[in-house]
């Protein structure tokens, strides 16, 4: 075997490793750390984790969708407009149930119901009336996102319930509930695509919708439950987000669009359907949010910053590209 030869299989498996985007995070980290000291300071490495929590809630979400070969442009609104429902229900100033005992037990609900409404919404454009995902969910983001900002006249609505709140705060022990409740969703996440029949069929459906028809996949229902699904994730980062930051916002998660999808893809989820894995994506936020986390500590410009990550979505994208033709044999 020539060396050319050995060179071009050994990138082929990189490539297509499980762990390509942990070895990312390694050479990444051993690169940063001689220029901030801190970046592997205990503090820093508590403050990255809390931020891990809240966006790999909302990307597992994502996942699910783009290994049906679809895209959720809307999860943002549904992060501000859960935000905003929840507070308004549950804020000691201004809220539906001011003061009332019950009034998380009523305000976590109903953010729930947001984020399955606008999911079975976007899943019935799509499944029933065979529009375009890109189109379906880049509307319901615009719709949603103005939605929000008007309902609240993009005023921030305060004092949330100290139950609430201790949930974006508090925890057992040293392990966070933020935590907790991620792992616990990924989990269940994992569970159903590598466990159950409607795994199956979302792998199925990311392949091949006219296969799978064929075959007996009920593809609508699927692509439904899928869109449902990611909508209930976004409501989980809406809670630990607003929970952290003891406000209902209108404008809140704005800016994690690109890092949600950038990390599910840049994990190993394939933008054109059927691959992917909830672990990956762990593993994509992590790295997603390493990189946000050090550019800040190096002190760049907001502006820089954004160029920087824009530039790591990209390369997502191109690797996803590259998987694709080697899966296809091209």
């Amino acid at each position: 075997m020539s060396p050319r030869t050995f060179l071009s299989r050994a990138g082929r498996r990189l490539l297509l490793s499980d762990y390509l985007v942990l070895y990312f995070c390694a050479a990444y980290c051993l690169a940063v750390w001689p220029f901030a000291p801190d970046f592997a300071s205990t503090a820093n490495v508590r403050n990255v984790l809390s931020n891990v929590w809240p966006l790999l809630a909302v990307a597992v979400g994502q996942t699910v969708v783009l290994i049906t070969g679809g895209i959720d442009l809307s999860v943002t609104s549904i992060i501000a407009l859960a935000s905003v429902t929840g507070a308004w229900v549950m804020s000691g100033t201004t809220g539906l149930l001011a003061g009332h005992p019950l009034a998380v037990a009523a305000g976590i609900p109903a953010m729930l119901a947001v984020g399955v409404l606008v999911g079975l919404l976007n899943g019935l454009a799509i499944s029933r009336l065979n529009m375009p995902p890109f189109i379906v969910t880049l509307t319901a983001m615009m719709f949603f996102s103005g939605l929000a900002v008007w309902a609240t006249h993009s005023q921030n609505i305060h004092n949330l319930p100290g139950t609430f709140v201790e949930l974006g705060h508090g925890g057992v022990g040293p392990v966070s509930y933020a935590l907790i409740i991620t792992v616990v969703l990924a989990v269940l996440l994992h569970g159903l695509l590598t466990r159950t029949t409607w795994g199956r069929w979302i792998y199925a459906v990311g392949h091949s919708c006219r296969t799978s028809r064929v075959s007996g996949v009920p593809v609508g229902t699927t692509i439904l439950l899928a869109y449902v699904i990611s909508g209930a994730c976004a409501v989980v980062g809406s809670i630990l987000y607003t929970a952290r930051l003891e406000t209902g916002s209108p404008v809140m998660g704005q800016r994690i669009l690109l890092d949600v999808i950038g990390a599910a893809v840049l994990g190993g989820t394939s933008l054109f359907g059927g691959r992917g894995k909830v672990l990956w994506t762990v593993f994509g936020v992590l790295f997603i949010t390493l990189v946000d986390n050090s550019l800040n500590m190096l002190g760049l410009s907001y502006f820089k910053i954004v160029m920087a990550m824009g530039g790591v979505i990209l390369m997502a994208a191109l690797i996803d590209a590259a998987r694709h033709r080697i899966a296809s044999g091209r």
